[in-house]
């Protein structure tokens, strides 16, 4: 069965320039709504006065005619058990946001700067997964893990994604799979869509060339009429948020994901 997919727009595009970056939540607001996306995604990063106020939020979603299409939470890596009470006192005011809003929780991949003591920070991260998992269910939101394959990421491999989800399988953990990401980390990007179908939630979409350096959409190595049709005919409902990192975004964002909306809409989707 075929469904119609929701385009959305992650804010990381302004994230990434970090004091570059001197606008608002309602700029960024403003620029996704005009090159034509049907939601937003922000992050605890992006989110600003407005992660204190879900109401205001949402009426300014909607003066745009825009929807929140996820809420993405990221800190530490989640591997510290030092840092374990402050990454879930963190993850608590995310799914607070995100219920509010009624939307999917994404929380950042596994990270480390080193591989030292794997298992262990692997261990770490999936007991963070599972708490912030078992606590969303409780509140009605879904929450989804993103992995990622920078910033020391831990989990890049066809294993790791594998023991990831059967170790909170039964947490009520989902996938949020990014597709630029899988296939930097050396995975046949089909294959791990189609294995964890069951587990996809919220989908976010960016592209790579054969150097892995991140691309356009359609300026990389990715066939995106094959991912895209993919999803649309498995009976993918949730979001697929385009997420632009390349050095176009970093010269001109509002120019970059424009651009992306474009091009998906000339694939049809």
């Amino acid at each position: 069965m075929s469904a119609t997919l929701r385009i959305g727009c992650q804010t990381y595009s302004w994230e990434m320039r970090g004091k570059d970056w001197t606008g608002t939540p309602d700029d960024i607001l403003d620029i996704v709504a005009a090159a034509g996306y049907e939601g937003v995604e922000f992050t605890n990063n992006t989110i600003a006065d407005y992660g204190d106020a879900p109401q205001r939020f949402t009426e300014a979603l909607q003066r745009r005619n825009l929807a929140c299409a996820a809420f993405s939470f990221g800190s530490t890596g989640f591997t510290d058990p030092a840092l374990y009470e402050r990454d879930l006192a963190g993850a608590e005011q995310a799914l607070a946001f995100s219920a509010a809003l009624g939307v999917v929780l994404c929380l950042g991949g596994a990270a480390s700067p080193s591989r030292e003591a794997y298992d262990a920070k692997m261990a770490q991260a999936v007991r963070f997964y599972r708490a912030v998992a078992e606590r969303g269910a409780k509140m009605g939101v879904t929450v989804c893990v993103h992995p990622h394959s920078h910033y020391g990421s831990l989990l890049e491999s066809a294993e790791e994604y594998d023991h990831v989800m059967a170790a909170t399988a039964d947490s009520g953990l989902m996938l949020n799979p990014d597709a630029g990401h899988i296939t930097r980390s050396g995975q046949n990007l089909m294959d791990c869509l189609r294995r964890h179908r069951a587990r996809v939630a919220h989908v976010h979409i960016k592209d790579a060339d054969v150097q892995n350096n991140w691309q356009a959409l359609g300026k990389g190595i990715i066939s995106w009429k094959t991912v895209l049709g993919y999803l649309r005919d498995s009976g993918y409902t949730g979001w697929v948020v385009a997420e632009e990192e390349s050095d176009d975004a970093r010269r001109d964002p509002v120019d970059a994901v424009t651009s992306n909306r474009r091009y998906l809409r000339s694939c049809g989707f």
